[in-house]
């Protein structure tokens, strides 16, 4: 019997996790990995330190699930998109791993946006520009670091690093990189006329080849196998940015489902085969796993990872939260929370904060205002999505909420829409294991086996949202002329 390792490199979390060839979960394991913030609005991660807990968590799944690692036929890497993750000229890390939430860019993408760039780039990159992108990290390193900026070697975004870790190969893996700005949609390449355009000329020399998510990268290393307990030459596919590990899992298999990630980010993303020149909003679009699709999706760091912040910092327990909040009539507290902790989807710039707050409030009220808050900035993206799909009907959540029952009830209360839950753990690892599956001829048909629980929503409680939505739209509102 064959089995299949996916890693799933996420915002606080690296997971590893072994499947069988029918696509069940022998094992898991996952390791916290806290971000490094020294300074307001850095977001950096250890890149020597990553690799260490990644080779830690696959050699601990693979005694776990108490297999030979000659079993293993292949392994995928699922992972966080955007940020940056530098090599030197030596191939050794070139600092700390910038990752999305990070803010310093701001100053960067504030002048690009008032000397018209986005709007230049758009209809080439079908991207937007924000702080957490390679490109407005690279412009700031450019400006702030340039002896760092001259040193550069690779440009890579976490699981091509990852990869290079097991491998030796570098490579950026299709579906991250192709939302880079640096890559031409229309093309499927790289553009140098895109990297002359952001002041960072040469810059694509940095990027290396491009790898499909299902295509073979290399092979594992003996360095990588003594660390990480795998055999010497097992493959390793490209992988997949974990957005598009999540809606492989969600299985859109058409333009009246969405999906909606709710993890370190905020996430609700759809997949089609044409990109939509008709549409006013500019919707980031990317490579799917599959060639011929490409997905759609409205992002930003305004998630769970709200929630995670408060958890830590009070010590606070995930079942007795639920508990507390369940108790509060739905929508009935005057407490607003922006969940704006990592970055703002309301305006560069505007932080979190709770508004409302009364004597007669206890910390259940804070708690259910976060998990309001999540929700109302999910319908910023969810509202836009709609219009980009105007006959999606069904609503398909993954990410850490869907462990909460009443944070569920909550989004089908507020939005209206029947939700549905795919019954897959860890839905990065096994995007990734999928992957590493097609790379060596194995294909399955599980995704359309998964059974969904579904979530009905309550009429009576959709008005009382809608209201406190509105004051919550209204607030960021007025705060946008404080920026």
């Amino acid at each position: 019997m064959g089995f299949y390792l996916g890693i799933d490199c996420g915002g606080s979390f690296i997971k590893a996790a072994i499947f069988d060839a029918q696509a069940n979960m022998v094992s898991c394991v996952r390791k916290n990995m806290p971000v490094i913030s020294d300074s307001a609005g850095y977001a950096e991660r250890d890149m020597p330190t990553l690799w260490l807990d990644c080779a830690d968590v696959v050699s601990q799944a693979i005694k776990k699930a108490k297999v030979d690692p000659t079993t293993i036929k292949s392994v995928g890497i699922s992972a966080q998109g955007k940020g940056l993750f530098l090599l030197d000229q030596q191939n050794k890390p070139l600092g700390r791993a910038i990752l999305s939430s990070d803010q310093r860019a701001l100053s960067v993408v504030k002048q690009w946006q008032q000397e018209g760039i986005p709007e230049r780039l758009y209809p080439l990159t079908r991207q937007t520009l924000w702080t957490g992108h390679p490109v407005s990290i690279l412009r700031w390193i450019k400006e702030n670091e340039p002896a760092r900026y001259a040193n550069i070697g690779s440009i890579l975004m976490s699981h091509d690093y990852l990869r290079f870790c097991l491998t030796g190969k570098l490579f950026c893996e299709q579906t991250n990189i192709s939302e880079s700005n640096l890559y031409n949609m229309n093309t499927h390449c790289y553009d140098e006329n895109l990297a002359q355009l952001l002041g960072l000329n040469g810059i694509t020399a940095k990027l290396p080849p491009c790898v499909a998510p299902n295509q073979i990268a290399g092979f594992v290393t003996e360095e990588a196998a003594a660390q990480t307990g795998l055999c010497v030459g097992t493959p390793v596919v490209g992988g997949l940015f974990d957005v598009v590990a999540t809606a492989l899992c969600a299985n859109l298999e058409n333009e009246n489902t969405l999906n909606a990630v709710l993890g370190t980010w905020t996430v609700v993303s759809g997949v089609t085969t044409e990109l939509d020149p008709w549409q006013t909003i500019p919707f980031v679009y990317g490579k799917y796993a599959d060639a011929d699709k490409f997905i759609v999706h409205e992002a930003s760091p305004t998630s769970a990872g709200n929630l995670e912040w408060f958890v830590q910092q009070w010590k606070l327990n995930y079942q007795e939260i639920n508990q507390c909040v369940e108790k509060l009539a739905p929508a009935a507290s005057s407490v607003l929370f922006l969940p704006f902790l990592y970055g703002s989807n309301a305006g560069l710039g505007m932080q979190a904060g709770f508004y409302g707050i009364q004597a007669h409030h206890s910390q259940a009220h804070l708690l259910q205002a976060i998990y309001e808050g999540v929700l109302f900035s999910l319908m910023h993206h969810l509202a836009r999505m709609k219009q980009r799909f105007p006959n999606a009907n069904v609503l398909r959540v993954t990410g850490g909420p869907t462990k909460s029952p009443i944070w569920l009830q909550m989004l089908a209360d507020f939005t209206g829409m029947t939700l549905e839950i795919p019954q897959v753990e860890e839905t990065g690892c096994f995007g990734a294991a999928l992957m590493a599956m097609r790379g060596v001829g194995v294909e399955t048909t599980v995704l359309n086996q998964l059974p969904m629980l579904k979530v009905m929503p309550r009429a009576e409680y959709f008005q009382a949202y809608q209201n406190k939505y509105q004051r919550y739209q209204m607030l960021t509102k007025a705060l946008q002329s404080m920026l």
